[in-house]
Parts: C-alpha cells; sequence; structure tokens
C-alpha cells in the first residue's frame, strides 16, 4: 500500500500515477497531536529490522558462561583487534556499533534484552505481521499498531504527523489515519517545469489536491539535496545512512512529521554471520550509522526523541555448520535519543545453560516487547494504558507497560 491508499482519494491516486510515484500528496492533510502540557514536542522512530536480528551476536553475553561454546567461532570477546565493546560487567556491544556505544556512555541509548514477541513458530512472514500489527497471532488485521496509535493520539494543528520511509509503507503504520510516504530511491521524479503545470492545473479543476501537490512539493524540496545524492558504489550500509538522514530532515522542521516508520531488510544470516567482522559487521555499521543521522539531522529535537529498533524474532543461541544462526525466539530490542533514560542494559537475564534455553536451542524470552514499547508510548506520547491494552495492542491487558524508559 503507498500513502495515498489511507486517504482513500481517486484524485490522489491520480496525482500519484502522473507523478511516477513520489509519494507525498497527503501532507497537508495530516494532523499533528496536541504538544504536551510541559511544552515537549515529541518525535518518535520506528526501525523495522526483517530477518531477524541475532541479539546475542548484537549485544553479546560475554559475562555468561555458557555463551563463548554456544557461539563459537562467531562470539564477541572483549579483547583483540576487534573488541566488543563493554556495556557493564555482563553484556558487550558489537564492535561496528561505536555510535549506538557513545549513545549508551551519554546515557541516550539502553538495550532491552531476552526480548520477544508473543509469536513462537519462527516464519519470518508471521513473525513480522505480529512485530507489526500488535496482535498476538498472525493474520488478525491490516493495520499496524504504531497506525492506532496515532489515531488514538489528540489532534491538534493540521500538520502532518506519520511518516512511511521507504517505497511501501510497513504494516505497522497502515490503517485509517492517514501517513505520508517518502522514498529516497525511486522512479525518476518529475521535472520542475511538469510539476508546475500540474499545481496549475489541479488549482482550476481540484483546488484540494493542488494544495496537496503544493505541500508535496515542499516535502520533496527538504528531504533532498546534494547530500541526499547516492555516490557511486553506495552499498546497503550507505543506503540506511541515506534514508535516516532525508527522514531526519523531514521531521526536524516545525511543521514536519512527529512520527515515522522505516524497515531494514536483509538480517537473516543463516551463513557467514561473520562475529566482528563479515556481514554482520557490515549490517551492524548500517544501522548505527543511521542512527547518527538521526541525532545530526534533527538537531535540538533530537533531546525529545526516542528512536525504537526491532526485529521479529531472534536467532539460535548455537552457531550452525555453515558460520551463521538459525531462527530463534529471544532478542535485543534498542532505544535511543535524548529522551531515553539510557546507559542500561535492561534485562531479566534466563542464562544460556542447555536447561534455561528455549525449547533447548534459543535464549530464553524474559520480556514482552509489547511491554517496551507501551512504556514508550505511554510516557513519550501520553497515550493512557487502557487505549494501549484494548486498542493499540489488543487484548494484552496482562502486559503492563515498562516504566522507567524515559529520561
Amino acid at each position: 500500500m503507498d500513502c495515498c491508499e489511507s486517504l482513500a482519494s481517486p484524485a490522489t491516486s491520480r496525482r500519484a500515477l502522473l507523478l511516477g510515484g513520489a509519494s507525498f500528496a497527503a501532507w497537508a492533510y495530516l494532523p499533528k497531536f496536541a504538544r504536551a502540557a510541559d511544552g515537549r514536542d515529541p518525535r518518535l522512530i520506528v526501525v523495522i529490522l526483517r530477518g531477524a536480528l541475532d541479539g546475542l551476536a548484537t549485544v553479546a553475553p560475554v559475562g555468561d558462561p555458557d555463551y563463548a561454546g554456544l557461539h563459537g567461532s562467531i562470539a564477541l570477546t572483549p579483547g583483540g583487534p576487534h573488541a566488543a565493546l563493554m556495556l557493564d560487567s555482563l553484556f558487550a556491544l558489537h564492535p561496528a556499533m561505536p555510535e549506538f556505544a557513545r549513545m549508551y556512555r551519554q546515557k541516550n541509548a539502553a538495550v532491552i534484552h531476552a526480548v520477544a514477541t508473543p509469536y513462537r513458530d519462527r516464519s519470518h512472514f508471521d513473525g513480522q505481521d505480529v512485530l507489526e500489527s500488535g496482535f498476538a497471532g498472525p493474520g488478525r488485521v491490516q493495520s499496524g499498531w504504531l497506525n492506532r496509535a496515532l489515531e488514538a493520539l489528540p489532534r491538534g494543528e493540521r500538520v502532518s504527523s506519520g511518516l512511511a520511509v521507504g517505497p511501501t509503507t510497513p504494516l505497522v503504520l497502515r490503517g485509517a489515519a492517514p501517513t505520508v510516504g517518502w522514498s529516497p530511491v525511486a522512479l525518476p521524479q518529475a521535472a520542475d517545469d511538469t510539476a508546475m503545470r500540474l499545481l496549475e492545473l489541479y488549482q482550476h479543476r481540484d483546488p484540494a489536491l493542488a494544495s496537496a501537490l503544493s505541500q508535496g512539493l515542499q516535502l520533496e524540496k527538504a528531504a533532498q539535496g546534494d547530500d541526499m545524492k547516492p555516490k557511486p558504489g553506495t552499498n546497503n550500509t550507505g543506503a540506511m545512512r541515506l534514508v535516516a538522514r532525508g527522514a531526519a530532515k523531514l521531521m526536524s522542521a516545525d511543521d514536519g512529521p512527529r512520527i515515522a516508520a522505516l524497515a531494514f531488510d536483509g538480517w537473516d544470516t543463516h551463513a557467514n554471520e561473520g562475529g566482528p567482522v563479515g556481514r554482520l559487521a557490515q549490517l551492524l555499521s548500517g544501522l548505527d550509522g543511521a542512527l547518527a543521522e538521526f541525532e545530526s539531522g534533527l538537531g535540538e529535537r533530537w533531546r525529545d526523541t526516542i528512536v525504537v529498533v526491532a526485529t521479529e524474532f531472534g536467532r539460535t543461541a548455537r552457531i550452525n555448520g555453515t558460520e551463521g544462526t538459525d531462527h530463534g525466539t529471544g532478542t535485543i530490542a534498542l532505544l535511543a535519543g535524548g529522551a531515553v533514560n539510557g546507559g542500561r542494559v535492561i534485562s531479566d537475564w534466563p542464562g544460556l545453560k542447555p536447561a534455561d534455553l528455549y525449547q533447548g536451542r534459543d535464549l530464553a524470552p524474559t520480556t514482552d516487547l509489547r511491554a517496551v514499547i507501551k512504556g514508550v508510548l505511554r510516557d513519550h506520547l501520553g497515550l493512557a494504558e487502557r487505549v494501549l491494552a484494548d486498542t493499540v495492542f489488543p487484548d494484552s491487558a496482562a502486559t503492563r507497560p515498562l516504566r522507567g524508559l524515559l529520561a
């Protein structure tokens, strides 16, 4: 679904075709949630890592005596040329994430370990459905928990509040609340002269669409620039940074979106995961760079920002025969931003002894991911616990929001 479908307007669909897939027509129609009583103007960014992140390789329990034997050749160590970055006496961060480590030291980042959604069957498709829909099982709805959270926010000035980054809107942001989409790498955009002719045409035939188009052109101009042009040889790591850079530009504006969702693919590391260097290291470097782009691009807005990084499930505690890991259960969630009460690994650590592993193979989850997200939505955006339990994450009253996640 593209951004215009949530508006269900033939005119906006026509506009999307005319502009060759550029997706920003909804910009003029989106409500912003009211500012908090204390004058804060919070931003929330949800980053979905599709493919199942190896939480034990990203934030490694190097102090657990069973970790090194299970993760074998790809296990992180606190010493050596590619030393893991110690977070506390038990956990160490992958060396490919120095920016996150800096934020952690500055108490602007936190890790929640041994976390999982309610899903347990290890299918990427169904796991992502549960992660993004907010329901306890797959195939329940065609809307996402973040869109339902948007719908529950009080309405303020008529400026944008939801931004879907990428060629398609992630499920987490689909639903009745209107959203706007932006993708940095898409079909060639219409020339300025063509766009102006279309604007002049619709000012006479469809004033509402003309207003949307005008706002959309301003959005695209704000997001783009010389620093948004892919350099020769740009890889997945560089692409993550470009996506974050453009989204941050849009969200830093006074009339820009306050809430955004984006997804990074490719985290299914069945083979050649690589330990401190290799495939996972490249992916984590891209994620680390994206977080740094959000921080620098949001500027003074960073102090009221929370970035939530989540994945559909974890990976096996023991490596396989191809130096990778298979589909698992428990993993990590990451929080970053100036509004985070950071410098902590939050975990009811289950241990990695054979008897402690989930089904004898996976890190056992001890924290429900919904509790993490509920804590952010309640304390950062002001959503009531009843709304979170009944609407945003239906039938989840037994899963209470985590407290103390905000500074």
